[in-house]
Protein backbone atom coordinates (compact mmCIF):
# COMPACT_ATOMS: atom_id res chain seq x y z
CA UNK A 1 0.00 0.00 0.00
CA UNK A 2 1.53 3.16 -0.78
CA UNK A 3 1.93 5.90 1.57
CA UNK A 4 -0.50 8.04 0.70
CA UNK A 5 -3.18 5.48 1.76
CA UNK A 6 -1.37 4.54 5.39
CA UNK A 7 -2.96 7.82 7.24
CA UNK A 8 -6.82 9.06 6.22
CA UNK A 9 -8.92 12.33 7.12
CA UNK A 10 -12.64 12.09 6.89
CA UNK A 11 -12.38 8.88 5.01
CA UNK A 12 -9.96 9.94 2.31
CA UNK A 13 -6.46 9.71 1.80
CA UNK A 14 -4.68 11.94 3.73
CA UNK A 15 -2.46 13.46 0.75
CA UNK A 16 -6.03 15.03 -0.30
CA UNK A 17 -5.99 16.95 2.54
CA UNK A 18 -2.46 17.99 1.66
CA UNK A 19 -3.56 18.68 -1.91
CA UNK A 20 -6.84 20.88 -0.08
CA UNK A 21 -4.34 22.95 2.12
CA UNK A 22 -1.89 23.14 -0.72
CA UNK A 23 -5.05 24.54 -3.18
CA UNK A 24 -6.80 26.65 -0.91
CA UNK A 25 -3.08 28.65 -0.32
CA UNK A 26 -3.14 29.48 -3.98
CA UNK A 27 -7.03 30.24 -4.54
CA UNK A 28 -6.25 32.72 -1.18
CA UNK A 29 -3.96 34.64 -3.56
CA UNK A 30 -5.77 34.41 -6.91
CA UNK A 31 -9.26 35.23 -5.37
CA UNK A 32 -7.92 37.69 -3.08
CA UNK A 33 -5.92 39.69 -5.55
CA UNK A 34 -9.13 39.28 -7.90
CA UNK A 35 -11.23 40.28 -5.28
CA UNK A 36 -9.58 44.23 -5.41
CA UNK A 37 -8.09 44.08 -9.18
CA UNK A 38 -11.95 46.04 -10.19
CA UNK A 39 -11.85 48.23 -7.23
CA UNK A 40 -8.66 49.01 -7.16
CA UNK A 41 -8.34 50.06 -11.42
CA UNK A 42 -11.52 51.95 -10.45
CA UNK A 43 -11.29 53.69 -7.80
CA UNK A 44 -10.15 57.71 -7.72
CA UNK A 45 -6.85 58.79 -7.34
CA UNK A 46 -7.64 59.98 -3.77
CA UNK A 47 -8.54 56.54 -2.61
CA UNK A 48 -5.44 55.06 -3.78
CA UNK A 49 -6.47 53.98 -6.86
CA UNK A 50 -5.95 54.15 -10.77
CA UNK A 51 -8.84 55.88 -11.68
CA UNK A 52 -9.94 53.63 -15.16
CA UNK A 53 -13.35 54.03 -16.73
CA UNK A 54 -15.19 50.96 -16.04
CA UNK A 55 -15.37 49.63 -18.96
CA UNK A 56 -11.10 49.59 -19.36
CA UNK A 57 -10.82 47.62 -15.83
CA UNK A 58 -13.11 44.98 -17.32
CA UNK A 59 -11.56 44.68 -20.17
CA UNK A 60 -8.03 43.98 -18.29
CA UNK A 61 -10.30 41.89 -15.82
CA UNK A 62 -11.30 39.98 -19.05
CA UNK A 63 -7.76 39.13 -20.64
CA UNK A 64 -6.30 38.16 -17.03
CA UNK A 65 -9.17 36.03 -15.45
CA UNK A 66 -9.09 34.37 -19.53
CA UNK A 67 -5.73 33.64 -19.75
CA UNK A 68 -5.39 32.24 -16.86
CA UNK A 69 -7.37 29.35 -17.95
CA UNK A 70 -5.93 29.48 -21.02
CA UNK A 71 -1.99 28.68 -19.93
CA UNK A 72 -3.67 25.29 -18.18
CA UNK A 73 -3.89 23.79 -21.58
CA UNK A 74 0.13 24.01 -21.96
CA UNK A 75 1.19 23.32 -18.86
CA UNK A 76 -0.70 20.32 -18.52
CA UNK A 77 0.66 19.07 -21.57
CA UNK A 78 4.66 19.91 -20.56
CA UNK A 79 3.46 17.90 -16.86
CA UNK A 80 2.11 15.14 -18.97
CA UNK A 81 5.30 14.50 -21.17
CA UNK A 82 8.03 16.03 -19.61
CA UNK A 83 7.72 17.79 -15.94
CA UNK A 84 5.60 15.60 -14.64
CA UNK A 85 2.72 16.96 -12.10
CA UNK A 86 4.34 17.52 -8.76
CA UNK A 87 7.07 19.94 -10.31
CA UNK A 88 5.11 21.53 -12.44
CA UNK A 89 2.90 22.36 -9.51
CA UNK A 90 5.87 23.70 -8.01
CA UNK A 91 7.43 26.02 -10.43
CA UNK A 92 4.12 27.45 -10.62
CA UNK A 93 3.12 28.53 -7.36
CA UNK A 94 6.43 29.89 -6.96
CA UNK A 95 5.63 32.00 -10.49
CA UNK A 96 2.37 33.14 -8.85
CA UNK A 97 4.32 34.08 -5.57
CA UNK A 98 6.53 36.14 -7.72
CA UNK A 99 3.59 37.96 -9.78
CA UNK A 100 1.65 38.88 -6.54
CA UNK A 101 4.93 40.68 -5.48
CA UNK A 102 5.14 42.72 -8.40
CA UNK A 103 1.26 43.72 -8.28
CA UNK A 104 2.52 44.87 -5.04
CA UNK A 105 4.70 47.88 -6.35
CA UNK A 106 1.76 49.53 -7.35
CA UNK A 107 3.37 50.56 -11.40
CA UNK A 108 2.04 49.97 -13.98
CA UNK A 109 5.52 48.05 -15.56
CA UNK A 110 5.25 45.79 -12.70
CA UNK A 111 1.75 45.44 -12.56
CA UNK A 112 1.46 43.89 -16.01
CA UNK A 113 4.53 42.03 -15.45
CA UNK A 114 2.97 40.63 -12.11
CA UNK A 115 -0.33 39.56 -14.01
CA UNK A 116 1.76 38.09 -16.76
CA UNK A 117 3.60 35.90 -14.12
CA UNK A 118 0.20 34.91 -12.31
CA UNK A 119 -0.63 33.79 -15.82
CA UNK A 120 2.23 31.34 -16.47
CA UNK A 121 2.36 30.24 -13.11
CA UNK A 122 -1.28 29.58 -13.34
CA UNK A 123 -0.85 27.44 -16.23
CA UNK A 124 1.84 25.05 -14.66
CA UNK A 125 -0.38 24.61 -11.50
CA UNK A 126 -4.08 24.87 -11.50
CA UNK A 127 -4.66 21.58 -14.32
CA UNK A 128 -1.79 18.97 -12.67
CA UNK A 129 -2.80 19.38 -9.19
CA UNK A 130 -6.21 18.64 -9.86
CA UNK A 131 -4.81 15.62 -11.67
CA UNK A 132 -3.23 14.28 -8.89
CA UNK A 133 -6.94 14.38 -6.71
CA UNK A 134 -7.62 11.85 -9.47
CA UNK A 135 -4.94 9.54 -9.55
CA UNK A 136 -5.37 8.65 -5.48
CA UNK A 137 -8.37 6.70 -6.47
CA UNK A 138 -8.62 3.42 -7.73
CA UNK A 139 -12.56 3.61 -6.64
CA UNK A 140 -14.42 5.76 -9.14
CA UNK A 141 -17.74 5.95 -7.34
CA UNK A 142 -15.72 7.77 -4.55
CA UNK A 143 -13.96 10.17 -7.02
CA UNK A 144 -17.22 12.56 -6.56
CA UNK A 145 -17.05 12.82 -2.75
CA UNK A 146 -13.40 13.75 -3.22
CA UNK A 147 -13.22 16.37 -5.87
CA UNK A 148 -16.11 18.15 -3.98
CA UNK A 149 -13.78 17.98 -0.64
CA UNK A 150 -11.22 19.38 -2.43
CA UNK A 151 -13.60 22.44 -4.12
CA UNK A 152 -14.01 22.93 -0.09
CA UNK A 153 -10.12 23.84 0.16
CA UNK A 154 -10.53 25.44 -2.97
CA UNK A 155 -13.23 28.04 -1.69
CA UNK A 156 -11.56 27.70 1.97
CA UNK A 157 -9.01 29.59 -0.11
CA UNK A 158 -11.03 32.10 -2.02
CA UNK A 159 -13.30 32.94 1.29
CA UNK A 160 -10.28 33.97 3.37
CA UNK A 161 -8.22 35.66 0.37
CA UNK A 162 -11.00 37.87 -0.27
CA UNK A 163 -11.93 38.80 3.23
CA UNK A 164 -8.42 39.87 4.64
CA UNK A 165 -7.02 40.64 1.04
CA UNK A 166 -10.48 43.48 0.39
CA UNK A 167 -9.99 44.16 4.06
CA UNK A 168 -6.84 45.06 3.94
CA UNK A 169 -6.62 46.84 0.00
CA UNK A 170 -9.87 48.71 1.05
CA UNK A 171 -9.16 49.44 4.29
CA UNK A 172 -5.53 49.82 4.67
CA UNK A 173 -4.15 50.08 1.14
CA UNK A 174 -4.43 48.35 -2.13
CA UNK A 175 -0.61 46.95 -2.59
CA UNK A 176 -1.06 45.68 1.02
CA UNK A 177 -3.92 43.29 -0.04
CA UNK A 178 -1.32 41.79 -3.38
CA UNK A 179 1.33 41.71 -1.11
CA UNK A 180 -0.68 39.59 1.51
CA UNK A 181 -1.67 37.46 -1.15
CA UNK A 182 1.89 36.52 -1.99
CA UNK A 183 3.07 35.50 1.63
CA UNK A 184 0.28 32.52 1.38
CA UNK A 185 1.11 31.79 -2.18
CA UNK A 186 4.62 31.13 -0.62
CA UNK A 187 3.32 29.24 2.30
CA UNK A 188 1.53 26.71 -0.13
CA UNK A 189 4.36 26.24 -2.81
CA UNK A 190 6.96 25.27 0.19
CA UNK A 191 4.30 23.23 1.93
CA UNK A 192 3.76 21.27 -0.96
CA UNK A 193 7.18 21.32 -2.11
CA UNK A 194 7.95 19.45 1.79
CA UNK A 195 4.85 16.76 1.31
CA UNK A 196 6.36 15.08 -1.67
CA UNK A 197 6.35 11.64 0.13
CA UNK A 198 3.00 11.57 1.14
CA UNK A 199 2.13 10.77 -2.47
CA UNK A 200 4.46 8.17 -3.47
CA UNK A 201 5.49 7.53 -7.06
CA UNK A 202 2.02 9.67 -8.17
CA UNK A 203 3.07 12.77 -10.01
CA UNK A 204 6.99 12.01 -10.45
CA UNK A 205 8.24 12.69 -13.62
CA UNK A 206 7.13 10.73 -16.54
CA UNK A 207 9.18 7.95 -17.95
CA UNK A 208 9.15 5.71 -20.91
CA UNK A 209 5.98 6.35 -22.39
CA UNK A 210 5.65 10.21 -21.79
CA UNK A 211 2.95 9.39 -19.13
CA UNK A 212 3.41 11.59 -16.26
CA UNK A 213 0.61 10.18 -13.94
CA UNK A 214 2.41 7.50 -11.56
CA UNK A 215 5.89 7.77 -12.85
CA UNK A 216 5.55 4.54 -14.47
CA UNK A 217 5.16 2.99 -18.01
CA UNK A 218 1.36 1.87 -18.49
CA UNK A 219 0.38 -0.62 -21.20
CA UNK A 220 -1.11 1.95 -23.81
CA UNK A 221 1.09 2.48 -26.75
CA UNK A 222 1.94 6.22 -27.41
CA UNK A 223 4.27 5.38 -30.66
CA UNK A 224 4.54 8.63 -32.83
CA UNK A 225 1.43 9.56 -34.63
CA UNK A 226 2.70 9.63 -38.05
CA UNK A 227 -0.26 12.05 -39.24
CA UNK A 228 0.72 14.53 -36.67
CA UNK A 229 1.83 16.84 -39.82
CA UNK A 230 -1.40 16.63 -41.56
CA UNK A 231 -3.19 17.22 -38.28
CA UNK A 232 -1.01 20.03 -37.25
CA UNK A 233 -1.68 20.99 -41.29
CA UNK A 234 -5.96 20.94 -40.43
CA UNK A 235 -6.02 22.24 -37.55
CA UNK A 236 -3.63 25.92 -38.61
CA UNK A 237 -6.63 26.01 -41.40
CA UNK A 238 -9.19 25.72 -38.73
CA UNK A 239 -7.83 28.22 -36.60
CA UNK A 240 -7.48 30.78 -39.63
CA UNK A 241 -10.55 30.08 -41.21
CA UNK A 242 -12.75 30.61 -38.17
CA UNK A 243 -10.86 33.76 -37.19
CA UNK A 244 -11.28 35.27 -40.31
CA UNK A 245 -14.78 33.96 -40.40
CA UNK A 246 -15.42 36.24 -37.01
CA UNK A 247 -13.98 38.84 -38.05
CA UNK A 248 -15.98 39.03 -42.00
CA UNK A 249 -18.94 38.79 -39.13
CA UNK A 250 -17.64 41.62 -37.29
CA UNK A 251 -17.16 43.88 -40.20
CA UNK A 252 -20.72 42.83 -42.22
CA UNK A 253 -22.77 42.67 -38.74
CA UNK A 254 -21.22 44.77 -35.54
CA UNK A 255 -19.26 47.06 -37.41
CA UNK A 256 -19.21 49.41 -34.40
CA UNK A 257 -16.84 47.22 -32.31
CA UNK A 258 -13.88 47.74 -35.48
CA UNK A 259 -13.86 51.39 -33.82
CA UNK A 260 -11.79 51.58 -30.77
CA UNK A 261 -9.73 54.41 -28.97
CA UNK A 262 -7.49 51.85 -26.60
CA UNK A 263 -4.90 48.98 -26.85
CA UNK A 264 -7.07 47.21 -24.06
CA UNK A 265 -10.48 47.98 -26.16
CA UNK A 266 -9.11 46.66 -29.24
CA UNK A 267 -7.18 43.87 -27.77
CA UNK A 268 -10.32 42.27 -25.69
CA UNK A 269 -12.95 43.30 -28.73
CA UNK A 270 -11.44 42.92 -31.87
CA UNK A 271 -8.63 40.78 -31.76
CA UNK A 272 -9.56 38.10 -28.67
CA UNK A 273 -12.34 36.76 -29.65
CA UNK A 274 -11.25 35.84 -33.20
CA UNK A 275 -8.16 34.35 -31.88
CA UNK A 276 -9.45 32.66 -28.87
CA UNK A 277 -12.36 30.51 -31.08
CA UNK A 278 -10.14 30.01 -33.71
CA UNK A 279 -7.93 27.90 -30.74
CA UNK A 280 -10.46 26.20 -29.46
CA UNK A 281 -11.94 24.97 -32.59
CA UNK A 282 -8.48 24.01 -33.75
CA UNK A 283 -7.57 22.36 -30.42
CA UNK A 284 -10.39 20.56 -30.49
CA UNK A 285 -9.37 18.90 -33.92
CA UNK A 286 -6.56 17.83 -32.98
CA UNK A 287 -7.36 16.28 -29.98
CA UNK A 288 -10.26 14.12 -31.56
CA UNK A 289 -8.63 13.15 -35.05
CA UNK A 290 -5.53 11.72 -32.33
CA UNK A 291 -5.23 7.96 -34.56
CA UNK A 292 -4.30 5.97 -31.68
CA UNK A 293 -8.10 6.97 -29.66
CA UNK A 294 -9.99 3.81 -29.27
CA UNK A 295 -13.75 3.99 -29.87
CA UNK A 296 -14.76 4.01 -26.54
CA UNK A 297 -11.83 6.83 -25.63
CA UNK A 298 -12.95 8.89 -28.94
CA UNK A 299 -16.59 8.73 -27.48
CA UNK A 300 -15.74 9.76 -24.09
CA UNK A 301 -13.76 12.60 -25.27
CA UNK A 302 -16.64 13.95 -27.02
CA UNK A 303 -18.53 13.92 -24.11
CA UNK A 304 -15.92 15.79 -21.77
CA UNK A 305 -16.03 18.48 -25.42
CA UNK A 306 -19.74 19.19 -24.86
CA UNK A 307 -19.34 19.16 -20.62
CA UNK A 308 -16.69 21.75 -21.43
CA UNK A 309 -19.18 23.77 -24.32
CA UNK A 310 -21.64 23.52 -21.53
CA UNK A 311 -20.02 25.04 -18.85
CA UNK A 312 -18.39 27.98 -20.38
CA UNK A 313 -22.24 29.31 -20.23
CA UNK A 314 -22.53 28.62 -16.87
CA UNK A 315 -18.57 30.34 -15.88
CA UNK A 316 -19.91 33.21 -18.77
CA UNK A 317 -22.38 34.24 -16.33
CA UNK A 318 -20.77 32.78 -12.64
CA UNK A 319 -17.45 35.24 -13.52
CA UNK A 320 -19.79 38.56 -12.98
CA UNK A 321 -19.05 38.06 -9.73
CA UNK A 322 -15.67 39.83 -9.51
CA UNK A 323 -16.67 42.32 -12.33
CA UNK A 324 -19.84 44.04 -12.70
CA UNK A 325 -21.34 42.16 -10.01
CA UNK A 326 -18.01 44.30 -7.30
CA UNK A 327 -19.47 47.38 -9.29
CA UNK A 328 -22.70 46.75 -8.96
CA UNK A 329 -21.47 46.15 -4.90
CA UNK A 330 -19.68 49.54 -4.57
CA UNK A 331 -21.84 51.76 -6.48
CA UNK A 332 -25.28 50.69 -6.54
CA UNK A 333 -25.88 48.92 -3.37
CA UNK A 334 -26.52 50.56 0.00
CA UNK A 335 -23.81 49.35 2.14
CA UNK A 336 -23.77 51.86 5.03
CA UNK A 337 -24.93 50.44 8.73
CA UNK A 338 -26.02 52.05 11.53
CA UNK A 339 -27.16 50.95 15.00
CA UNK A 340 -28.77 47.68 15.18
CA UNK A 341 -27.97 46.61 11.98
CA UNK A 342 -24.53 47.26 12.50
CA UNK A 343 -24.30 45.40 15.34
CA UNK A 344 -26.23 42.28 13.72
CA UNK A 345 -23.55 42.54 10.81
CA UNK A 346 -20.96 42.74 12.72
CA UNK A 347 -22.04 39.53 14.84
CA UNK A 348 -22.90 37.84 11.85
CA UNK A 349 -18.81 38.61 10.04
CA UNK A 350 -17.49 37.05 13.17
CA UNK A 351 -19.85 33.95 13.01
CA UNK A 352 -19.16 33.96 9.29
CA UNK A 353 -15.40 34.38 10.03
CA UNK A 354 -14.95 32.13 12.74
CA UNK A 355 -16.76 29.14 12.58
CA UNK A 356 -15.24 27.97 9.05
CA UNK A 357 -11.23 29.00 10.48
CA UNK A 358 -11.87 26.81 13.56
CA UNK A 359 -13.40 24.06 10.97
CA UNK A 360 -10.22 24.56 8.72
CA UNK A 361 -8.06 24.06 11.82
CA UNK A 362 -8.91 21.11 13.04
CA UNK A 363 -8.87 19.46 9.45
CA UNK A 364 -5.17 20.38 9.73
CA UNK A 365 -4.58 19.48 13.16
CA UNK A 366 -5.87 16.12 11.80
CA UNK A 367 -4.27 15.91 9.15
CA UNK A 368 -1.02 16.12 11.01
CA UNK A 369 -2.03 13.52 13.36
CA UNK A 370 -1.88 11.04 10.55
CA UNK A 371 0.58 12.62 8.15
CA UNK A 372 3.54 14.33 10.52
CA UNK A 373 5.66 11.07 10.16
CA UNK A 374 5.75 12.01 6.41
CA UNK A 375 5.56 16.10 6.38
CA UNK A 376 6.38 17.16 9.53
CA UNK A 377 8.06 19.86 8.30
CA UNK A 378 5.39 20.83 5.74
CA UNK A 379 2.88 20.76 8.43
CA UNK A 380 4.75 23.11 10.13
CA UNK A 381 4.85 25.62 7.71
CA UNK A 382 1.36 24.85 7.44
CA UNK A 383 0.19 25.51 11.17
CA UNK A 384 2.31 28.96 11.13
CA UNK A 385 0.17 29.66 8.22
CA UNK A 386 -2.53 29.72 10.41
CA UNK A 387 -1.28 31.12 13.36
CA UNK A 388 -0.73 34.20 10.93
CA UNK A 389 -4.11 34.11 9.74
CA UNK A 390 -5.66 33.73 12.81
CA UNK A 391 -3.80 37.07 14.01
CA UNK A 392 -5.38 39.12 10.78
CA UNK A 393 -8.71 37.54 11.58
CA UNK A 394 -8.76 38.64 15.21
CA UNK A 395 -7.42 42.43 14.90
CA UNK A 396 -9.97 42.80 11.56
CA UNK A 397 -12.65 41.65 14.14
CA UNK A 398 -11.67 43.86 16.89
CA UNK A 399 -11.56 46.46 14.70
CA UNK A 400 -15.14 46.16 13.57
CA UNK A 401 -15.93 45.81 17.17
CA UNK A 402 -14.65 48.87 18.05
CA UNK A 403 -11.45 47.80 20.30
CA UNK A 404 -7.32 48.67 19.61
CA UNK A 405 -8.88 52.00 17.51
CA UNK A 406 -6.00 53.68 18.40
CA UNK A 407 -3.73 50.74 16.75
CA UNK A 408 -6.37 50.47 13.73
CA UNK A 409 -5.75 54.13 13.21
CA UNK A 410 -1.86 54.23 13.10
CA UNK A 411 -2.19 51.51 10.62
CA UNK A 412 -4.38 53.43 8.27
CA UNK A 413 -7.94 51.85 9.21
CA UNK A 414 -10.07 54.19 10.09
CA UNK A 415 -13.16 52.86 12.35
CA UNK A 416 -16.33 55.28 12.35
CA UNK A 417 -17.73 53.93 16.01
CA UNK A 418 -20.94 54.93 15.00
CA UNK A 419 -21.69 52.94 11.80
CA UNK A 420 -20.33 49.93 9.59
CA UNK A 421 -19.35 50.34 6.12
CA UNK A 422 -19.38 46.84 4.37
CA UNK A 423 -16.70 46.53 1.97
CA UNK A 424 -17.96 45.89 -1.47
CA UNK A 425 -15.60 42.97 -1.79
CA UNK A 426 -17.05 41.41 1.03
CA UNK A 427 -20.05 40.16 -0.64
CA UNK A 428 -18.10 37.86 -2.57
CA UNK A 429 -16.63 36.01 0.46
CA UNK A 430 -20.53 34.81 0.32
CA UNK A 431 -20.03 32.27 -2.72
CA UNK A 432 -17.25 30.36 -0.38
CA UNK A 433 -18.96 30.24 3.04
CA UNK A 434 -21.89 28.72 0.92
CA UNK A 435 -19.77 26.48 -0.68
CA UNK A 436 -17.98 25.51 3.00
CA UNK A 437 -21.49 25.24 4.15
CA UNK A 438 -23.41 23.23 1.35
CA UNK A 439 -20.57 21.50 -0.11
CA UNK A 440 -20.21 18.47 3.06
CA UNK A 441 -24.12 18.21 1.94
CA UNK A 442 -24.11 17.73 -1.27
CA UNK A 443 -21.16 15.23 -0.98
CA UNK A 444 -23.22 13.27 0.71
CA UNK A 445 -26.26 13.93 -1.59
CA UNK A 446 -23.98 12.62 -4.31
CA UNK A 447 -23.36 9.85 -2.38
CA UNK A 448 -27.18 8.54 -2.42
CA UNK A 449 -27.10 8.74 -6.17
CA UNK A 450 -30.63 9.78 -6.33
CA UNK A 451 -29.38 11.76 -9.25
CA UNK A 452 -26.40 10.42 -11.27
CA UNK A 453 -26.58 11.84 -14.76
CA UNK A 454 -23.91 14.50 -15.28
CA UNK A 455 -26.17 16.11 -18.08
CA UNK A 456 -29.09 16.90 -15.06
CA UNK A 457 -26.42 17.80 -12.65
CA UNK A 458 -25.29 20.42 -15.04
CA UNK A 459 -28.50 21.15 -16.33
CA UNK A 460 -29.73 22.24 -12.36
CA UNK A 461 -26.35 24.13 -11.56
CA UNK A 462 -27.09 26.42 -14.68
CA UNK A 463 -31.00 27.05 -13.62
CA UNK A 464 -30.33 27.75 -10.07
CA UNK A 465 -27.07 30.23 -11.55
CA UNK A 466 -30.11 31.64 -13.39
CA UNK A 467 -32.34 32.20 -10.50
CA UNK A 468 -29.70 33.86 -8.92
CA UNK A 469 -29.35 36.53 -11.61
CA UNK A 470 -33.15 36.64 -11.81
CA UNK A 471 -33.06 38.01 -8.19
CA UNK A 472 -30.24 40.63 -9.20
CA UNK A 473 -32.79 41.58 -12.24
CA UNK A 474 -35.62 41.70 -9.97
CA UNK A 475 -33.81 43.85 -6.90
CA UNK A 476 -31.98 46.17 -9.39
CA UNK A 477 -35.48 47.09 -11.15
CA UNK A 478 -35.45 50.62 -9.08
CA UNK A 479 -32.53 51.96 -10.30
CA UNK A 480 -33.62 54.63 -12.80
CA UNK A 481 -32.10 54.34 -16.64
CA UNK A 482 -28.52 55.56 -16.81
CA UNK A 483 -27.53 55.58 -13.16
CA UNK A 484 -24.19 55.59 -12.48
CA UNK A 485 -24.74 55.36 -8.61
CA UNK A 486 -28.11 53.88 -6.75
CA UNK A 487 -28.58 52.38 -3.17
CA UNK A 488 -30.74 49.11 -3.16
CA UNK A 489 -30.89 46.57 -0.53
CA UNK A 490 -27.62 43.81 0.27
CA UNK A 491 -30.41 41.28 0.40
CA UNK A 492 -30.23 40.99 -3.37
CA UNK A 493 -26.67 40.20 -3.91
CA UNK A 494 -27.01 37.65 -0.97
CA UNK A 495 -29.69 35.55 -2.54
CA UNK A 496 -27.92 35.99 -5.80
CA UNK A 497 -24.54 34.52 -4.34
CA UNK A 498 -26.36 31.95 -2.87
CA UNK A 499 -28.18 30.47 -5.68
CA UNK A 500 -25.21 31.10 -8.05
CA UNK A 501 -23.13 29.16 -4.72
CA UNK A 502 -25.78 26.05 -4.83
CA UNK A 503 -25.62 25.94 -8.86
CA UNK A 504 -21.81 25.49 -8.80
CA UNK A 505 -21.82 22.72 -6.38
CA UNK A 506 -23.67 21.35 -9.28
CA UNK A 507 -21.34 21.64 -12.34
CA UNK A 508 -17.35 22.32 -11.00
CA UNK A 509 -16.76 19.71 -8.64
CA UNK A 510 -18.67 17.20 -10.32
CA UNK A 511 -16.98 18.70 -14.06
CA UNK A 512 -13.51 17.53 -12.49
CA UNK A 513 -14.94 14.55 -11.32
CA UNK A 514 -16.34 13.67 -14.72
CA UNK A 515 -12.80 14.76 -16.75
CA UNK A 516 -10.73 12.60 -14.00
CA UNK A 517 -13.35 9.45 -15.15
CA UNK A 518 -13.18 9.80 -18.92
CA UNK A 519 -10.36 11.22 -20.05
CA UNK A 520 -7.89 8.63 -21.13
CA UNK A 521 -5.10 7.98 -18.36
CA UNK A 522 -2.15 9.65 -20.74
CA UNK A 523 -4.24 12.34 -21.35
CA UNK A 524 -5.80 13.01 -18.96
CA UNK A 525 -3.52 16.54 -17.90
CA UNK A 526 -4.09 17.50 -21.64
CA UNK A 527 -7.70 17.22 -20.75
CA UNK A 528 -7.78 18.99 -17.53
CA UNK A 529 -6.19 21.58 -19.61
CA UNK A 530 -9.01 21.67 -22.26
CA UNK A 531 -11.54 21.75 -19.49
CA UNK A 532 -10.24 24.83 -18.01
CA UNK A 533 -9.69 26.35 -21.30
CA UNK A 534 -13.74 26.55 -20.93
CA UNK A 535 -12.77 28.72 -18.48
CA UNK A 536 -10.37 30.91 -20.42
CA UNK A 537 -13.48 31.68 -22.78
CA UNK A 538 -16.07 32.14 -19.94
CA UNK A 539 -13.71 34.22 -18.27
CA UNK A 540 -12.53 36.76 -21.16
CA UNK A 541 -16.55 36.53 -22.53
CA UNK A 542 -17.67 37.46 -19.17
CA UNK A 543 -15.53 40.38 -18.62
CA UNK A 544 -15.91 41.40 -22.23
CA UNK A 545 -19.58 41.34 -21.59
CA UNK A 546 -19.68 42.87 -18.16
CA UNK A 547 -17.13 46.13 -19.48
CA UNK A 548 -20.96 46.93 -21.82
CA UNK A 549 -22.81 47.57 -18.07
CA UNK A 550 -22.59 51.20 -18.31
CA UNK A 551 -23.73 51.07 -22.25
CA UNK A 552 -26.83 48.62 -21.64
CA UNK A 553 -27.79 50.70 -18.38
CA UNK A 554 -27.83 54.21 -20.20
CA UNK A 555 -29.47 52.38 -23.23
CA UNK A 556 -32.17 50.51 -21.38
CA UNK A 557 -31.53 48.93 -17.25
CA UNK A 558 -29.78 47.32 -14.86
CA UNK A 559 -32.37 44.99 -14.69
CA UNK A 560 -31.66 44.20 -18.77
CA UNK A 561 -28.63 43.52 -17.89
CA UNK A 562 -28.76 41.10 -15.65
CA UNK A 563 -31.46 39.17 -17.46
CA UNK A 564 -29.22 38.47 -19.92
CA UNK A 565 -27.57 36.23 -17.75
CA UNK A 566 -30.98 34.69 -16.56
CA UNK A 567 -31.84 33.89 -20.08
CA UNK A 568 -28.80 31.90 -21.56
CA UNK A 569 -27.65 29.76 -18.84
CA UNK A 570 -31.53 28.69 -18.45
CA UNK A 571 -32.00 27.72 -22.35
CA UNK A 572 -28.16 26.09 -21.87
CA UNK A 573 -30.11 24.05 -19.52
CA UNK A 574 -32.56 23.11 -21.71
CA UNK A 575 -30.21 21.93 -24.20
CA UNK A 576 -28.64 19.72 -21.95
CA UNK A 577 -31.25 18.34 -20.52
CA UNK A 578 -32.20 17.27 -24.42
CA UNK A 579 -28.66 15.74 -24.85
CA UNK A 580 -29.27 13.84 -21.69
CA UNK A 581 -29.72 10.17 -23.67
CA UNK A 582 -27.38 10.73 -25.74
CA UNK A 583 -24.69 11.86 -23.54
CA UNK A 584 -25.22 8.25 -21.52
CA UNK A 585 -24.66 6.37 -24.63
CA UNK A 586 -21.13 7.89 -25.59
CA UNK A 587 -20.08 7.42 -22.47
CA UNK A 588 -20.01 4.02 -22.39
CA UNK A 589 -21.14 3.33 -18.83
CA UNK A 590 -20.45 6.04 -16.55
CA UNK A 591 -23.14 7.95 -15.34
Amino acid sequence: MSDHFKGTVLNHPAGLFTLFFTEMWERFSYYGMRAILVLFLTRSLMEGGWAWERSEALYLYALYTGFVYFTPLFGGMLADKILGYRKAIIIGAFTMAAGHMFMAFETPMFFYLGLTALIIGNGLFKPNISSIVGQLYDDEDKKDAAYTIFYMGINAGAFLGILLCGYIGEKIGWSYGFGLAMIFMIAGAVQFWMSGRIFGSIGLAPTDDGVADTGVADSIDTSVDSQVGKRMGIATGLFIGVALLIHLLYRFFLPDLLSYDTVLSATSTVIMPPLLLGSFVSIIYFLMSDPSLLKQEFDRMWAIVIFTFAIIFFWWAFEQAGGSMSIFAADYTDRTLEGGQAATFNLFNTLLTVIPMIVLTWVLLKLNSVSSHLTGMANKVLLASFAFVWIIVFFMLAFEWGFFLDFAESIGVNIDPNKTEVQASWFAILNSFFIITFAPLFSKFWDLKIITSGPVKFAIGLALLALGFGFLAWGSASIPQGAKAASVSMVWLILAYLFHTLGELCISPVGLSYVSKLAPVRLIGVMFGVFFMANFIANFAGGLTGSFIDTIVENNSMSAFFLIFTIVPLAMAGVLLLLKGFMKKIMHGID
